[in-house]
């Protein structure tokens, strides 16, 4: 017994110590922390569907009654509300609290990256190949066709801005606008399940509403910020 127990033990470490390697010297190493996030992307949003799907059936009556098209557009819509939550949040953090893209840094911001923002990048990423397969899965009903080239061009973007390490400024100044995106879940939730006149609707639709204006704003302010750096520059060049 003890001998068996020793080499329990000994085999036991052995395998801890191989997935410690695997961790530290490929899925968290410089050159592949973006694939890792990737695949961190594609499984996370994996596991909120499947939660999004088990909470709703054990807490809405009405999820069993719902048909088999609107429960996956349901189940989608959890998994798109998380990730907007992520990405904003990151978003918010990187472009305005970090020092990442400070002036006080040398050099121009539309070249900076980091380890972070390559992984938060990879995994919105991973959340767009997972959301373009369910699109082509169950084409058309999740979305039609402006869908499908909306999602490409997000994929193409934020490749570009992982692997070339440029304009991840601009990157994440777009991103920012996910944060409509639960206001927008929450709507169609809510008229999905028959609340279209009740007041979290019309509460809702305000807060829209002033969301819109204040992204409004924010993207005129993004644009006078765009040609402030390039008139940095051209004097630099």
């Amino acid at each position: 017994m003890m001998d068996l127990s020793t080499t329990s033990v000994i085999a036991a470490k052995a395998y801890k110590y191989k997935a410690e390697s695997l961790v530290k010297d490929y899925l968290l190493a410089d050159s592949y922390v973006s694939y890792t996030a990737v695949l961190g992307g594609i499984l996370m949003c994996k596991m909120v569907h499947d939660i999004t799907h088990l909470i709703s059936s054990l807490y809405y009556k009405g999820y069993g009654s719902l048909t088999k098209i609107q429960k996956l557009e349901w189940n989608n819509r959890g998994m798109s509300t998380v990730h907007a939550i992520f990405i904003t949040l990151m978003s918010v953090y990187l472009v305005f609290f970090s020092n990442l893209f400070s002036d006080e840094l040398d050099g121009p911001v539309t070249v900076r990256s980091s380890n972070l923002s390559n992984f938060t990048l990879g995994v919105s990423l991973g959340y767009f190949i997972a959301d373009l397969a369910m699109l082509f899965w169950a084409y058309p009903s999740l979305g039609g066709m402006e869908y499908v080239l909306h999602h490409m061009l997000s994929i193409i973007s934020l490749v570009y801005a992982i692997y070339s390490e440029e304009g991840q400024l601009y990157t994440y100044m777009v991103l920012i606008s996910e944060t409509t995106t639960p206001g927008i879940n929450l709507r169609w939730f809510l008229d999905t399940v028959g609340m279209k006149r009740s007041k979290a609707y019309l509460v809702n639709g305000v807060t829209m509403f002033v969301a819109w204006l204040v992204s409004e704003s924010y993207y005129t302010l993004v644009g006078g910020y765009k040609l402030k750096i390039m008139h940095r520059l051209q004097v630099i060049g």
